[in-house]
């Protein structure tokens, strides 16, 4: 530990991506999307010149906004771009939630967020999951600095509905409710059309999932004006370019096809029922999902020891070594292919 950091850094714990091998596995570790980008993206990474690359990008990502906007519902002036959706994240956590009281979130769900509150100095109170292993939306309507949650919810799957979300909203009004709905478009229904009622309600979102653009680093947000405002005052205090010029072209194209989102789409939703029937015939417990993964643990085996066995095998899941999760895999919806390498591997584990 350097004697030159800042004292902060010392004490930071950083958040700990899925691991990206080296080696050719098969790859059910950090939700990608196991299809393509859309056929539109090719063709602009083919005729983007690079004499645009000169240039500063539009600081404000206009054209992604509109095309956002329009995909969404929305209006361009309740839409923020940003550099990946954990950088919008992390904006979002510095334009609202450093406040005088806690920020309120479940004990169990994306684990950079407690990352960004010792990053930023915020405190937090958590609140456990329901027996079904819900976000329990009444313990979050408790007094605090502000709400944020994932909906659907990882690593554990659920999703509420948007009446659930309207009536959280009805009791929280003087703070910030973050919904991160990075895994939205994969079985959950989407708390945007929420913003016009609700002026306290922020929706996050990204393109590394349903738009098979992980390694672009695309995300956005939803709220009123005067949210993304806040957000904008942020991000230009900080970096006024967060969405290069590429980036924005190549997420417009995405946008566009919308028959190629719905095809891939439902093509997840297919093969992940698919795949928790099969994990069920070999005795394992696996959440209901709406998401593009399962978590699932067995009665019999121990996760960990599955999970370096599956390793060992060419096949890369995530195990979380944490009291909640050490009894649970969460396994990546791959193609049909990939999953049934994955399930005949597992029917040798548990013999």
């Amino acid at each position: 530990m350097s004697k030159l950091w800042s004292p902060s850094v010392r004490e930071l714990t950083p958040y700990v991506p899925g691991e990206q091998p080296r080696e050719k596995l098969i790859k059910l570790n950090t939700n990608e999307n196991p299809y393509p980008p859309a056929p539109g993206v090719e063709r602009v990474l083919r005729e983007f010149s690079p004499d645009h690359l000169r240039r500063y990008p539009d600081p404000t990502s206009s054209a992604l906004r509109d095309s956002l906007a329009h995909a969404l519902g929305t209006t361009a002036d309740q839409v923020f771009a940003g550099n990946g959706s954990d950088e919008v994240l992390a904006l979002a956590f510095q334009a609202f939630f450093r406040q005088e009281r806690p920020l309120a979130m479940p004990d169990i769900s994306y684990s950079f967020y407690p990352v960004y509150c010792r990053m930023y100095g915020i405190d937090s109170c958590t609140f456990p999951l329901n027996d079904d292993w819900s976000v329990d939306l009444d313990a979050l309507a408790s007094d605090s600095g502000g709400v944020i949650f994932a909906n659907p919810n990882a690593p554990t799957g659920h999703g509420h509905g948007r009446e659930a979300i309207a009536a959280l909203l009805e009791k929280v009004t003087d703070r910030v409710v973050l919904v991160d709905e990075a895994y939205v478009d994969f079985g959950g229904e989407s708390a945007v059309p929420l913003v016009e009622r609700y002026p306290n309600l922020l929706v996050t979102g990204t393109f590394s999932k349903s738009r098979s653009l992980a390694g672009l680093r695309l995300g956005y947000a939803v709220g009123s004006p005067e949210l993304i405002e806040g957000l904008i005052r942020v991000k230009d205090s900080f970096n006024s370019y967060p969405v290069d010029a590429l980036a924005s072209a190549v997420g417009i194209a995405a946008l566009e096809d919308t028959d190629y989102f719905e095809a891939t789409r439902q093509a997840v939703i297919t093969t992940r029922e698919r795949t928790r029937q099969r994990l069920a015939q070999l005795g394992f417990e696996v959440l209901p999902s709406q998401t593009n993964f399962v978590l699932a643990t067995h009665p019999e085996h121990d996760a960990a020891q599955l999970f370096l066995g599956l390793r060992e095998r060419g096949v890369l899941v995530r195990h979380f070594n944490t009291e909640a999760l050490r009894h649970y895999l969460r396994i990546s919806i791959g193609t049909d292919d990939e999953m049934d390498s994955l399930v005949e591997v597992l029917e040798i584990l548990c013999r």
